[in-house]
């Protein structure tokens, strides 16, 4: 958050003991260092690019990582620090049940004086730039340390985390597989400092198309898979005012086609309201959990029991371990009811396409009883085998292509990567205008006093501005009469 804005709710907190955090306990190494020697440990990473954010690295991986596991992004909030969210937040405890590595970015007063991530900094939080680029500079080295599954790499974050967290997930929709927004704002609801406590604390009255529309601008021309999103928000936060979690739903179902009926509503412990929005197949796309009199912060629930993560403190709130079921949400807990399982299937392939129709075919995946083909980001169709044959498509027209695995249970798995296909044949193109302009703009000539269509040679009647017909140009220069419809 601004400066300005979060001096007053932070008073309370002394940075030199978050500087202490930072220190105490750390080991440093280099991004060649080995899973086997980061086993167990919350260590710095040095050398992970070229840092254009100057921001740091720190890691953390369970003892016995296999290869392929997933990874998680987790930032901090303002005057907060890496091992300040590694003690509080509850990673930890599900990365080692789990089996998943953590990557804890960390900014400092150098960047901003209260130590906030700059998500209302567009020359810091969009693609490619500043800590955006330093951060997915860190999915890559620890991707290539750990053999990390690139469908299964999610990223979360509070308060002014949250808000980069939600910036990353609009500019990197090709890296993350879900997200998780904790008390934070919408992608890009701020392009400057001076306009981000208006994000903080009011209504933005915005469209649910325009929110969308600053996702999908944030990596124009990308059209999908959008990554799971689950969005925190507490009902006292003063902060980070609770309309905040209605428009980042706003935004994300959006993105998503959806609308912003929940498909399901449920209550949880501590006082907490889930609702659950539904993709077009039916499995959860976006989650708002809203929690009953939280204030600013993260909700933790310490204990023992499975569903309970966490340590309390400043910004850590004693109300429902959030962690806990973001990580469900996304599938990292195996039951197959989020992205992380089934896997996405790999080596999505065309091998094939015809005027009307496309051939595709993948690798299969161990768990899955069927696959989900999505066209353009709809269900086409299903399949128990690895190939499907798209019919009834338009001539010289590109489509983009992903695939899922469903298990027996019904659950569908992560997305694969996307494919392209363009039919064959001649886009047919149809025009209307009277006689005249038909034939001085090619598709027609006169003889006689009459209108014929180049190619067909049909009559379209006498050559003047008063007659009017539609042709359609069913190949490289043959035209016919379409008044019925083209």
């Amino acid at each position: 958050m601004p400066h300005s804005t979060l001096r007053r709710f932070f008073r309370r907190t002394a940075l030199a003991l978050v500087l202490g955090a930072v220190a105490a306990g750390l080991t440093t190494v280099s991004p060649l260092a080995t899973s086997a020697a980061a086993a167990g440990t919350l260590q710095q990473v040095t050398g992970f690019g070229s840092n254009p954010g100057n921001l740091t690295m720190y890691e953390y991986a369970p003892s016995g990582l296999s290869s392929g596991a997933p990874l998680v992004v987790a930032l901090h909030g303002c005057t907060q620090s890496a091992s300040d969210y590694h003690s509080h937040s509850g990673w930890q405890k599900f990365a080692d049940e789990w089996g998943f590595a953590v990557v804890y970015p960390q900014t400092s007063s150098a960047n901003n004086s209260l130590s906030c991530f700059s998500w209302f900094d567009s020359t810091k939080d969009t693609r490619g730039k500043g800590e955006a680029a330093s951060i997915k500079q860190m999915v890559d080295t620890a991707v290539a340390q750990y053999g990390s599954d690139t469908s299964r790499i999610y990223v979360t974050g509070l308060s002014a985390g949250g808000g980069m967290a939600a910036d990353l997930l609009a500019d990197y929709p090709d890296v993350f597989a879900g997200g998780s927004v904790d008390s934070g704002l919408p992608a890009q609801c701020a392009t400057t400092q001076t306009a981000a406590s208006g994000c903080q604390y009011s209504n933005q009255g915005l469209t649910a198309a325009q929110w969308g529309d600053k996702v999908r601008n944030s990596y124009a021309g990308y059209s999908g898979p959008w990554p799971r999103v689950a969005i925190w928000q507490g009902s006292s936060d003063t902060t980070v005012a609770p309309v905040n979690g209605t428009e980042l739903r706003d935004q994300w179902t959006d993105v998503w086609g959806i609308g912003q009926t929940a498909s399901s509503t449920q209550s949880l412990s501590g006082g907490t309201t889930e609702s659950i929005y539904d993709d077009s197949t039916g499995a959860p796309a976006v989650a708002l959990f809203s929690v009953s009199g939280m204030t600013h912060g993260l909700a933790v629930s310490p204990g023992s029991g499975t569903d309970q993560c966490g340590t309390t403190g400043t910004y850590y709130l004693d109300h429902i371990c959030s962690s806990y079921y973001t990580a469900k949400f996304w599938g990292l807990d195996g039951s197959g009811t989020g992205t992380g399982s089934p896997s996405a299937p790999s080596g999505l392939t065309v091998t094939g396409t015809t005027d009307t129709g496309a051939t595709l075919s993948w690798n299969s995946v161990s768990d899955a009883a069927s696959y989900n083909v999505y066209r353009n980001g709809t269900k086409a169709g299903s399949t128990t085998g690895t190939t499907y044959s798209d019919t009834g498509l338009t001539a010289a027209t590109t489509y983009t292509y992903t695939v899922a695995a469903v298990d027996s249970s019904g659950a569908v798995g992560a997305t694969s990567a996307s494919v392209t296909a363009t039919t064959t044949g001649f886009g047919a193109t149809c025009y209307t205008d009277n006689n005249y302009n038909q034939v001085r703009a090619g598709r027609a000539y006169q003889s006689g006093g009459y209108t014929y269509a180049d190619g067909s040679a049909q009559n379209m009647g006498l050559y003047n501005v008063a007659v009017t017909h539609t042709l359609k140009e069913t190949s490289s220069g043959y035209f016919v009469i379409a008044d019925s419809g083209c």
